[in-house]
């Protein structure tokens, strides 16, 4: 079984895939030494890490350079490319290959565009994911929407919160039908939280359903009872390590107990030397 095909067998509705998110080499490290079988990258970690904004397009160099770290880990790897780092089909499709070439099982894409934009044209991302897969047919391609975070252009029509909700639904329907249509391997919406909608979503869609898990909403083993195939952490992780790198030095100027199970300063230098370039 080549990489493609063991990455897609770990999306199992029931069965979910795990996907911890890293931002670096030594994140992703750590995620692999602990036995996570993939690893996923966020785009904000990996934006804010090198002092750059997300979801603006300005990391693609970054994400190429650290992919080409991640893949020599015993995990798999899928990479977060924003919405392509890139306007054409053409030039999107040329990173998709040479992230497969890379060594690299899977992207999500989004179709969320910054500056207040919203969503994308559903048929403009649709020619991005096709000419995706028929230039690195074996990369999954995870497709994502953005219904649920940046709403829907019917969304300011609806009347109470029941049409917001049904318009939302909707439309995600619409758009993961058409990125499916399209060549997209996955659907991976972020925000959906609700257990009725996520069942609804998971039982229509006829491939792999990725959400976020949520703080606050439903577990691990409950989103896999609700039929989902992948759950990932996004910037949880990150953001986590940016709490506790600024709690443990107050901690440490206020003499309080620091956190238990600190790594060492050589189990960062043999996590380093194990998984170093040749």
């Amino acid at each position: 079984m080549n990489r493609f095909e063991a990455f897609r067998a770990l999306h199992r509705a029931g069965r979910p895939l795990f996907l911890p998110n890293a931002w670096d080499r030594a994140s992703a490290a750590a995620l692999a030494a602990r036995g996570f079988p993939a690893i996923g990258t966020t785009s904000l970690g990996v934006a804010a890490a090198a002092g750059l904004p997300d979801a603006a397009g300005a990391t693609r160099e970054t994400t190429l350079w650290l992919a080409r770290d991640l893949v020599r880990l015993p995990a798999l790897v899928s990479v977060d490319i924003e919405g392509g780092f890139a306007a054409t089909p053409e030039d999107v499709a040329e990173l998709a290959a040479d992230l497969e070439r890379l060594g690299v099982a899977g992207v999500n894409i989004e179709d969320g565009r910054p500056g207040g934009a919203g969503l994308a044209d559903p048929a403009l991302q649709c020619e991005l994911i096709t000419a995706m897969k028929r230039t690195a047919p074996g990369l999954f391609v995870n497709a994502r929407t953005d219904t649920y975070w940046l709403g829907t252009a019917q969304d300011d029509q609806a009347d109470d919160q029941a049409d917001d909700r049904a318009e939302r639904a909707q439309e995600t329907r619409r758009r993961a039908a058409a990125y499916l249509a399209a060549g997209a391997d996955g659907i991976f919406v972020p925000g959906l939280a609700d257990e009725g909608a996520i069942t609804a979503l998971a039982d229509g869609l006829g491939a792999p359903l990725n959400v976020l898990l949520p703080q606050g909403g439903p577990g691990l083993s409950r989103l896999a009872a609700l039929g989902v195939s992948r759950v990932s952490t996004g910037s949880l992780l990150f953001r986590a390590a940016l709490h506790a790198a600024v709690d443990t030095a107050f901690r440490s100027r206020e003499g309080a107990p620091l956190p238990a199970g600190l790594p060492s300063y050589a189990d960062a230098q043999d996590l380093a030397a194990a998984y170093a370039p040749p």
